[in-house]
């Protein structure tokens, strides 16, 4: 059905309408009044429109007082959001400036000396949303996540390179293995560069490869990434961390499809599909000169933005079912658990989800759940210590909260792991069922705690 979304104080009303198989919305116009490119207009195809004077905008500038990527406008459940991408001049409103703010039809926007009049036209878009709630390892029931799964056959059976843009912890990686696994090179290897954990002083090796005695520590050649993923897919995770020298060698490789590895001057063929990731909109650090344009570019063929939990709160009673099920025997999801995760913000997205639902699997039964201080955590009962404090030792009331908390349940784990185990007589099968726990993750809690089924 059609449902009305109110676009804040503006009094907007956007028609976002969503079937089982599209999403409908109303198509608009930006529209130069007033300024140097007066006249100029731009009808949105999509569900985002870019400003700026870089010409990969939708709608492209020649304003100096313009940033390359000035602002963007967006259809969203609530409405049409206008925000500000870190431009030199900011974004103004109806002469307020703004960071973000909901549109109505017949908004005075400004960006530099330019005004932009926003109009509602009365024909729509019509996109199209996948049945399934999955794609691969990747769950999603929201408008958000079917819209990604509707266009993953398409991107993954071309050789595009794709950025994929997103919060920590919302699925990114998942989403390139994914577009692999689906592609015509999921054959060959998928080679992973996280460009933020790699020593800057490592990442070009890492990257391109070397020679013996290209330097102090290279006591023989090695391939690096892009060789090693011959034929296959090169994964650069957290782009926007990799140095501004490096951006222009990595450039280069990608126009030329050839490198040379340090130490040595013979070119080497490419032949890869390049797919980059980052928790950081690139269109913020090109305006602050941290992330070079043209590479940009360059790797802005197809974006896929994953939104964050807490914009799709529909997916986490699907997410939450599946951790449940792999942490336990089966069983439905206790509804106390369920209202509980809905409550919460989820700063750290899937992964902390995930966290969550296998500490509440560990630490208590269902009438023991409760919301903790940020969310949804298990409650922790001390072991009834004579202290009357829970279950701390002497010195631990002075801790940290986050140090001392840790000690205790690590505490408590141990010791309802041996109890378990005792009881259970060794027997991990059995034990696990007494635990309502997968035996695999059983397994893993006892390793990781060095208990063995022998001597607990």
């Amino acid at each position: 059905m059609r449902s009305h979304a109110t676009g804040g104080e503006t009094g907007v009303t956007t028609e976002l309408l969503v079937r089982s198989d599209e999403v409908v919305f109303d198509r608009f116009r930006v529209e130069v009044t007033e300024g140097p490119d007066l006249g100029a207009s731009c009808v949105a195809d999509s569900p985002a429109l870019g400003i700026g004077t870089s010409p990969s905008n939708q709608l492209a500038l020649t304003d100096r007082a313009v940033s390359r990527h000035h602002c963007e406008i967006t259809v969203t459940p609530r409405g049409y959001l206008l925000r500000d991408l870190d431009s030199t001049n900011g974004t103004t409103l109806s002469g307020v400036r703004v960071q973000a703010a909901y549109l109505q039809s017949g908004a005075t926007i400004n960006v530099g000396a330019t005004t932009l009049r926003f109009e509602v036209l009365s024909d729509t878009i019509h996109e199209p949303l996948a049945e399934e709630r999955r794609a691969g390892l990747m769950l999603g029931q929201s408008t958000e996540m079917r819209r990604i799964f509707a266009v993953l056959p398409k991107i993954a059976a071309s050789n595009t390179t794709v950025l994929l843009e997103g919060e920590m912890g919302t699925g990114k990686g998942l989403l390139a293995e994914l577009i692999h696994q689906q592609s015509p090179r999921a054959s060959r290897p998928l080679v992973v560069i996280n460009c933020g954990a790699i020593p800057p002083t490592l990442i070009e090796a890492e990257l391109f490869g070397y020679e013996k005695g290209a330097f102090a520590d290279a006591h023989q050649a090695r391939a690096g990434a892009f060789e090693a993923a011959r034929g296959g897919t090169v994964l650069l995770d957290e782009i926007g961390e990799l140095r501004l020298d490096l951006q222009s060698k990595l450039l280069r490789v990608l126009e030329e499809k050839r490198l040379s590895r340090i130490g040595s001057i013979l070119p080497v063929r490419l032949d890869v599909r390049i797919i980059v990731a980052t928790n950081r909109d690139l269109r913020q650090e090109v305006n602050r000169g941290s992330f070079r344009s043209d590479l940009f570019y360059r790797l802005n063929a197809v974006r896929l933005h994953v939104a964050p939990l807490r914009e799709r709160p529909e997916d986490i009673p699907l997410l939450a079912t599946h951790f449940y099920h792999q942490f336990t025997d089966g069983g439905e999801l206790p509804a106390e658990l369920t209202a509980a995760l809905l409550r919460h913000h989820w700063p750290g997205n899937v992964r902390e989800l995930r966290s969550a639902v296998e500490r509440a699997v560990l630490l208590g039964e269902s009438s023991h759940w409760r919301e903790g201080p940020r969310g949804a955590h298990p409650a922790v009962h001390g072991d009834g210590g004579d202290d009357g404090e829970g279950g701390l030792g002497p010195d631990e009331a002075s801790l940290p909260f986050r140090e001392g908390k840790e000690r205790v349940v690590t505490r408590w784990e141990q010791a309802y792991l041996r109890t378990l185990i005792r009881a259970s007589e060794g027997n991990l099968s059995r034990a696990a069922r007494v635990a309502r726990m997968d035996r695999n993750y059983l397994r893993e809690l006892l390793r990781r705690h060095g208990i063995s089924a022998v001597d607990a």
